[in-house]
């Protein structure tokens, strides 16, 4: 094969595993993708690309699969989308067809046989294809009308006098948009406050906000503040190391929580266990939480050791007392012992793989050196389906049954947070945050490993933020084998996520239409564009939604192609619009009207500086404090942040929002005071968004931002405490200022006492 034929059949088998041939810049810049970026793509999905009869077998391999199979992995359809037809594959010599007869089931998910039909003999192909010297046919048949939306299971089977033929694919019935007021949710302007959990204090955590804090917060702001929902970070598993392993945007699992957030003196566990009574009554460990309560960052050595050695005493109590050992599984001895296996029962494979994994971590953690990725780990331990895993499990039943425990007793917290936040008149309740990936050397990557590409990572093109582009560092689920599984992972996730609360938030939505791959040692700007089956993603996301009855935002921040805001806009998934980015062409703030209705509106995010943080130029401080800027570039984003200044001044006189006393010079005041805070929360709260939220950093007025994006050890991210404990904000006039100056304008779902 000559090179150019060699490129060619290269460019082709990229082209049809969604790889993009050229992807437009935020500047309007084209840039094509090279070869070199292509085989290694192809490589991280599996691909053997090396040479030129590697690539033509590659294609053929692609050509031949679908005939390989009588039936596809999974189908998606959507009401209303007209007829519903699925294909059915088998070999069939000439003239057979005509004593071809195919049956197909369809059962659901409790699974009830919803219909049963038969076609033939005499069907008419609308397909062949010679495979091996083999005539392979396509047979297009109708799905029944009538069923609801909801998850399905298609058993066919194809019978001719020689030959029998079964096949079996996953059918999805999905609305056409996700849930929202049209079904239900409150139509009315809502706000409320936007929480970062761990940063909360109180009187009585240990050193870290916990599921209590949560449920102490949301019964306040609902009934007192008369917000609407709770706006919270990723509550995903972490495995809570400093400094690389805080970021609840790099998790373990964003299946599972993190058991960082138990209030371990809520469990029912502690009021039977004397032996942790004791042990929290001690005075060193008193001495301990209260270090831990009084410091401005969180110490998460210190908090995880506390936690864990309570946590321990507590189910070894709790298996004592409600379960009855058999081996290496486990009876009920209690109504409560049989709500730990009911929950664990009904979790399934995905829960005790979870577990499995966490009592490897351990034990492999413990070793000399410690081994931190389980792709390091002995061979036999790198897949959670071998043997020796299986044998781990068995031999260490209890330290399993341990991490389920833990996941049992924050589900079931977290719930009872979420019912304080609706019995406190909250409308949405808790809005939670689903992350873009997991770490690539966490649990979730080890248990779904087959459908990752884990030789890449996810990122972003070169843009304002990034001009280098960017690169998180995390895997990206190959598009053609997430299908294969049947979309399995994606539905887990939404279920999980959406098991408790009124709202959803999708870090980096556009990874439903296309995804940003960097290979694993290139710099960012050598990546490309992957594509994902978007409206088969979208419809499970409708059917998701509208099964919880959620919200469901899209964070749409960064490099946008305009056919994808309109498509998530169709299926009603709100956008995600942050107030320093909401511009005119000519850098102008856009008036309040200009917002959309199907929005969510914030002032910052945790990756942005802070209100206060902003205005002060606190940002352009630390990135020169850093190293990022150098003198000059400091200089010019002084001077940019100047004229931005003087741009909200601008917006907010047009909106008549101005504070008395604040002239044409931003510079007085050099401090964003109340007003001037209150002033920006009140214009964009006018906007006609569904959702507004103001972070709990802007209600104190805080400097410090949350998160310093591209920096580790340099910066305290994911670290820093609320300014005010719980019990300082309950009383704290500035804070019910603000809310009341909001609320003027949302009125919440319940009149505030």
């Amino acid at each position: 094969m000559s090179e150019s034929n060699e490129q060619e059949s290269l460019a082709r088998l990229a082209d049809l595993r969604g790889i993009a041939r050229d992807y437009v810049d935020i500047w309007g810049r084209r840039h094509p993708t090279s070869d070199e970026t292509r085989r290694a793509i192809l490589a991280a999905m599996g691909c053997r690309v090396a040479t030129a009869d590697e690539i033509t077998a590659e294609l053929a391999a692609l050509e031949r699969e679908p005939w390989l199979r009588p039936c596809e992995p999974v189908l998606v359809h959507r009401e209303g989308a007209g007829e519903r037809r699925w294909s059915f594959r088998l070999p069939v010599e000439e003239g057979e067809e005509e004593r071809l007869r195919l049956r197909w089931e369809v059962w659901d998910e409790d699974g009830r046989l919803r219909h049963r039909e038969e076609a033939g003999p005499g069907l008419a192909p609308v397909e062949t294809h010679r495979l091996d010297g083999r005539r392979h046919a396509r047979f297009e048949l109708p799905l029944p009308d009538g069923l609801p939306i909801g998850y399905y299971d298609l058993k066919a089977y194809g019978l001719t006098d020689s030959r029998f033929v079964e096949g079996e694919t996953r059918l999805i019935l999905c609305p056409d948009r996700c849930y929202g007021p049209e079904d239900g949710a409150d139509d009315r302007p809502l706000w409320g406050l936007a929480v970062q959990l761990y940063s909360l204090r109180s009187d009585r955590n240990w050193g870290v906000g916990d599921f209590r804090d949560l449920a102490d917060l949301a019964e306040w702001a609902g009934v007192d503040l008369g917000a609407a929902l709770i706006g919270l970070n990723p509550l995903h598993a972490l495995r809570n190391e400093r400094p690389h392993h805080t970021s609840p945007y790099s998790p373990d699992s964003r299946l599972y929580l993190n058991a960082l957030y138990i209030n371990v003196e809520d469990i029912d566990e502690f009021c039977e266990s004397l032996a942790a009574q004791r042990l929290v009554r001690e005075p060193g460990f008193l001495a301990r939480l209260e270090r831990a309560r009084k410091g401005d960052l969180i110490d998460y050595d210190e908090v995880c050791s506390a936690k864990l050695a309570v946590l321990e005493t507590l189910f070894a109590s709790f298996e004592e007392r409600h379960l009855v050992s058999k081996g290496w599984e486990a009876e009920a001895r209690t109504e409560r012992g049989r709500a730990f296996l009911d929950y664990c029962r009904a979790e399934g494979t995905l829960l005790e793989a979870f577990a499995v994994f966490q009592a490897l971590a351990e034990e492999f953690r413990r070793r000399r050196p410690p081994l931190w990725s389980w792709r390091d780990w002995p061979e036999p331990y790198r897949r959670p389906d071998t043997p020796e895993v299986e044998t781990f499990r068995k031999e260490r039943a209890s330290r399993v049954r341990f991490h389920q425990y833990l996941q049992w007793v924050a589900s079931r917290q977290l719930r009872a947070a979420a019912d304080r936040a609706k019995a406190g008149g909250m409308a949405v309740g808790l809005y939670h945050d689903l992350a873009l990936a997991g770490d690539r050397g966490g649990s979730e990557a080890w248990t779904f490993q087959d459908a990752l590409a884990l030789d890449a990572d996810c990122g972003a093109p070169p843009d304002a933020l990034g001009p280098e582009g960017q690169n998180w560092g995390l895997p990206p689920v190959d598009p053609r084998k997430l299908r294969a599984d049947g979309y399995r992972l994606f539905i887990e996730l939404l279920r999980h996520n959406l098991a408790c609360g009124g709202a959803l938030r999708l870090d980096h939505v556009m990874a439903l239409f296309r995804l940003f791959w960097v290979p694993r040692g290139v710099p960012a700007s050598a990546g490309t564009y992957v594509a994902y089956p978007a409206e088969d993603l979208l419809g499970i996301l409708a059917l998701e939604s509208r099964r919880h009855r959620a919200l469901i935002i899209g964070e749409d921040l960064g490099t946008v192609p305009d056919y994808v805001r309109e498509r998530l806009a169709a299926a009603n998934v709100l956008s995600y619009r942050v107030f320093y980015f909401e511009r005119e062409h000519d850098g102008r703030w856009k008036p309040p009207a200009a917002y959309p209705a199907r929005a969510a509106a914030v002032v910052t995010t945790h990756d942005l500086p802070t209100l206060a943080g902003y205005w002060t130029g606190r940002d352009i401080e630390e990135r020169a404090r850093l190293g990022i800027y150098d003198e000059a570039r400091r200089a010019a984003a002084w001077e940019e942040r100047g004229r931005d200044r003087r741009l909200i001044v601008e917006a907010l006189r047009a909106e008549g929002l101005l504070p008395d006393g604040l002239g044409d010079d931003p510079a007085v005041p050099p401090e964003l005071t109340a007003e001037l805070s209150g002033a920006v929360h009140r214009f964009l709260a006018r906007t006609p968004c569904l959702v507004m939220l103001v972070t709990l950093e802007d209600l104190v007025g805080e400097r410090e931002p949350v998160n310093v994006p591209g920096t580790v050890e340099a910066c305290p991210n994911w670290c820093r405490k609320c300014r005010l404990s719980l019990e300082e904000l309950k009383g704290h006039q500035g804070v019910a200022a603000l809310a009341r100056l909001v609320r003027a304008i949302r009125p919440a779902a319940a009149e505030p006492r």
